[in-house]
């Protein structure tokens, strides 16, 4: 019959050896999802506007590129339109057309935005999975036996008792 210490060791170790796989896991679907978007912008072959505040004139592929051009659409439709958005337009104006590109063009790039954010999250909670794996891993791998330790006194507790 097995002790409750080689139960719980075993049970640590499992607990390990499982956050360890989905470390794996985990790093891999977040880069995957990186590099997928990153193809995907870059294959629309968007350069970011000469006049946008930062990253002027560079490709579109990364999560900073995509924000600097969603920002300076954003700039130019303001200034097509006077400064108005699409609803703070009449139905009539014909620059409500181009505030609408404007704002469909903006959130597609935020969305790849926003991809990227939870590709870095997923990568950096598989870092952590990984790191506690290992320290469980070893946990639950211990060949020495942990004393029992006295409450109070914090002296070891014999085994016999």
């Amino acid at each position: 019959m097995m002790s409750t210490t080689q139960s719980t060791k075993k049970f640590v170790r499992w607990t390990g050896i499982i956050s360890i796989v989905a470390a794996v896991v985990m790093i891999l679907a977040g880069a995957v999802t990186w590099a997928t978007v990153s193809s995907q912008l870059s294959e629309q072959q968007i350069t970011v506007s000469e006049d946008a505040d930062f990253l002027a004139g560079d490709e579109v592929d990364g999560p900073f590129s995509a924000y600097a051009q969603a920002e300076i659409i954003d700039h130019h439709a303001l200034e097509a339109t006077g400064g108005l958005t699409y609803a703070q337009l009449d139905q009539d104006d014909p620059a409500r057309a181009t505030a609408m590109n404007a704002s469909f063009l903006r959130a597609s790039l935020f969305t790849s935005v926003v991809a990227y954010g939870v590709s870095a999250l997923v990568i950096g909670l598989g870092v952590l999975f990984g790191v506690v794996g290992v320290a469980f891993t070893k946990l639950g791998s211990s060949k020495g036996e942990t004393p029992a330790l006295d409450a109070r006194t914090h002296e070891r507790i014999p085994e016999n008792v």
